[in-house]
This record gives C-alpha cells, sequence and structure tokens, in this order.
C-alpha cells in the first residue's frame, strides 16, 4: 500500500554570509528562486503536500511561493533546524511520512529522493538521513558509525571533538522519518549544546536509544546535495545547473561550440540541428526551431526563430516572430515592444 508524504522545506533563515538583504532561498540559481528547484525535485519524487518554513522576510518568501501548492508555516523565532519541523506538525498531519528538505539546496534532484524513500521503504526504516562524502568537511555534521557502519548519532561542528571533526562523511540535511516517531522525538530535544537551539540532529541518537531502524542514504555525488551559503556557492550552483540543462539539449541535437559560455533557459526549446556559439543567452519562454544558427554574443529573449533562422554576431533580440530562412544582420538590435 503506498504511503503518503509530507514535505517540509526549511526556508527561514536569513543567511548572513551571503552579505544580501534578500532571504537566501530567494536568490536566483538558474533562472529562478533556489527554493523553486528544491520544491520541484520534492514534487517529483512523489511528495503529496509541501510545508515551508518561512520566518526571515516572510512576505517575500510567501510572494515567490505563489506558484506552488504549498503551506507556509511561521516560525517567529530562530530557535533551530528541530523547532522548526515542530512548527509544521499540523501541516504534516495524517501524513505517513516527512521528508525533510533544505531550501538552500538547488542541485538536488527527484531521482535522488526517489532512490532514497526506496531505500526507507524497503529496510522498513524509522528514520534515514542521507549523507555524502566530501573533502572539506568543515561547517557540516559528522556523521558517527560504530563498526558496522550503523549510524549512532551526528555530531555539529561547534560541538565536534577533534577527532570527530576528521571524519569526512557529513549530514546532507535531508531526512525521510516515520511521522509519528518525528514529532514524538522532538519534543524530547533539548538546547544543551553550543548553540543553545533545538538540533533536528538530535532524533538520530534519540531513534538509536528507542531501538528504531535508522538508515542512512549515501550519496556519491557531493555537489547535489551542498547548501548555498555564500555567492561564490551560488554561482557554482547556477554553473552545475547551466551544465545539466545544455547537456539535455546537446543529447536531443543541439550543438553548443562553447557549452560553458552558452545559457540556455529551461522555458525554452531548441530543434536539432541548431547551432549556439559561444557567449549566447537565450531566455525568456524564446522558442528555436531545427537546423538554426546562433552566432557569437547573442542575447534572444522571448522570439520564435521558424527553421534555418540565422542570427548575427552580438544581435540583441527582444520579442518578435522569425519565420524559416531569414537572416538577422550581425549587431541587430530589436525590440518587439
Amino acid at each position: 500500500m503506498p504511503r503518503s508524504i509530507a514535505g517540509i522545506v526549511l526556508a527561514a533563515g536569513k543567511g548572513t554570509r551571503m552579505k544580501s538583504e534578500r532571504a537566501k532561498v530567494l536568490h536566483e540559481v538558474f533562472f529562478r528562486p533556489m527554493v523553486h528547484h528544491v520544491l520541484e525535485a520534492a514534487i517529483g519524487a512523489s511528495v503529496d503536500r509541501c510545508a515551508v518554513i518561512v520566518g526571515h522576510q516572510r512576505e517575500a518568501v510567501c510572494a515567490a511561493l505563489a506558484g506552488f501548492n504549498v503551506t507556509p508555516v511561521v516560525q517567529e523565532e530562530q530557535l533551530g533546524t528541530g523547532h522548526a519541523v515542530l512548527c509544521a506538525e499540523q501541516a504534516c498531519a495524517g501524513a505517513d511520512l516527512v521528508l525533510i528538505l533544505c531550501g538552500d539546496t538547488p542541485l538536488i534532484r527527484a531521482e535522488t529522493l526517489q532512490a532514497m524513500l526506496d531505500t526507507h521503504c524497503r529496510q522498513q526504516a524509522t528514520l534515514t538521513l542521507m549523507t555524502t562524502v566530501v573533502e572539506e568537511p568543515f561547517g557540516y555534521g559528522r556523521i558517527l558509525a560504530d563498526a558496522q557502519g550503523m549510524v549512532q548519532a551526528i555530531v555539529e561542528e561547534k560541538d565536534a571533538t577533534g577527532e570527530q571533526r576528521a571524519i569526512r562523511e557529513i549530514n546532507a540535511g535531508i531526512y525521510l522519518a516515520d511521522r509519528n516517531f518525528l514529532f514524538t522525538a522532538l519534543r524530547q530535544v533539548g538546547t544543551d549544546n553550543s548553540q543553545g537551539e533545538v538540533y533536528l540532529t538530535d532524533i538520530v541518537a534519540i531513534a538509536n536509544r528507542q531501538g528504531a531502524r535508522v538508515e542512512k542514504w549515501c550519496h556519491p555525488q557531493a555537489i547535489d546535495v551542498l547548501g548555498v551559503n555564500s555567492r561564490v556557492e551560488l554561482a557554482q550552483a547556477h554553473a552545475t545547473l547551466q551544465q545539466r540543462h545544455n547537456r539535455t539539449l546537446m543529447l536531443t541535437g543541439v550543438t553548443f561550440e562553447a557549452p560553458a559560455t552558452t545559457l540556455v533557459g529551461p522555458d525554452c526549446p531548441i530543434g536539432g540541428d541548431t547551432v549556439l556559439h559561444g557567449g549566447v543567452r537565450i531566455e525568456g519562454g524564446t522558442v528555436i526551431g531545427r537546423a538554426c544558427r546562433i552566432e557569437a554574443n547573442c542575447v534572444l529573449r522571448g522570439c520564435r526563430l521558424g527553421d534555418g533562422v540565422t542570427v548575427g554576431a552580438n544581435s540583441v533580440l527582444h520579442g518578435g516572430d522569425f519565420s524559416a530562412g531569414t537572416i538577422v544582420p550581425p549587431l541587430t538590435a530589436r525590440s518587439a515592444d
């Protein structure tokens, strides 16, 4: 019998390392706020409904969620990740499982979450957490495991000993738990730690004390699950999503002469045998037919190109329809307004 899944996306933090007045989850990664990517991954993994924990700039965050069928839940005080999840207890009523995600992990994939869900159900686990292995684990919670590799607890960076800080397997911040266990355990978590907060990570030790089955799902590609905490990581996330999308287009028959410098929006279909030169930016729902040629450093926004259209180098086109075979001279600047 299929089990119902409620999602909780943690999106209440300010993100001070971003050096920005804007809430962290609203920073755009590959054409949309990073929290949108997280929600789309959850939806793709068959999550039935989602609660989004909001706090800092809650009005702006809620406005950005308007296109999604989610329940905003306000965390009035920032008392830790465990407290944030507790705030969503009512929103998760009736679900069998709860999937907890961070709103600043835009590279997470639906298929990754689905694999974790399948493992949880197959192993009949009470709690499954996602982990990964990194070269530089500074700042992340470390996974404490026994000789058999079973997870015993998670220790946060500020609470870890020197020996524990040498551990390279980290907590990815993604959890799947039986709902009844989750909220019962969170009510037992105290604040006896360096931050004086309710740590979500403490539920691992609680599950072990209760004899519940705790599983880990170790994702081999660390980049997919790491959070965005700075402008540097924001750029890295954008480049990764750009690379993924460009690869998808290349596999459908589109030629990229310089993929690293070519940006194509996810809402812009391109026909096979089209060639994109370097420095091209295509966005705003632009539609490009087959066997077109977009020369270097062009910007196309909201355009429709028929088959066999050539756009000369350094052209900027905002809107407009271009019939099959049209040749747009280099250095053309055109707006449909």
